[in-house]
């Protein structure tokens, strides 16, 4: 496949079913810092739960209604991005990321968006690129500023987590604003 440089140490390649058991190993170690804001990370506790969580991907992006890469540092996941709504037709769709402690600090998730956020300016015409997270989730809040994001506002008690409905802020570029 394909793998692209995000550092000296680090890559963004396609992450894909047959990787399932390093993504649960990953999920393993990430799990305490992105359960609460990406919901296949409470699903992914097995091995059989992890494939499904990638397979659902590629059946996705089959489709092409979803993306998913993994962030290599030193040969090690550690992260990801994804496009977890595509819509090609529509002109919209949305970027997503997380990211285990042993990635942080360092940009990844910064030029890992930026990738592909220009990519789905330039190579597919998108209109809109968004970005949803929690209000509570103020390290995703500042990705979406740094990535020069507007936010559009808060979908209230958008989504139930562990029995609570939580509110979801949208953030946005539009394509005319994106300096990729």
């Amino acid at each position: 496949m394909f793998a692209l440089p995000l550092d000296d140490n680090a890559q963004l390649r396609p992450l894909e079913t047959w990787q399932a058991q390093e993504f649960l190993d990953h999920m393993d170690r990430a799990r305490p810092t992105v359960d609460p804001w990406i919901p296949w990370a409470t699903r992914s506790t097995d091995l059989e739960s992890a494939t499904a969580v990638l397979q659902g991907y590629a059946d996705n992006q089959a489709k092409d209604a979803a993306r998913i890469y993994g962030i290599w540092l030193d040969d090690v996941l550690v992260g990801g991005v994804m496009f977890p709504h595509f819509d090609a037709a529509l002109g919209v769709c949305e970027v997503g990321c997380w990211l285990e402690a042993a990635g942080e600090g360092r940009g990844l998730v910064y030029r890992a968006s930026r990738i592909l956020i220009d990519w789905a300016f330039r190579e597919r015409g998108m209109s809109r690129v968004e970005w949803r997270t929690t209000p509570a989730n103020q390290r995703s809040i500042e990705a979406a500023r740094r990535l020069g994001m507007t936010r559009d506002g808060v979908l209230r008690q958008a989504y139930p987590y562990r029995g609570v409905r939580h509110d979801k802020e949208v953030w946005s570029v539009l394509a005319e604003e994106w300096r990729g």
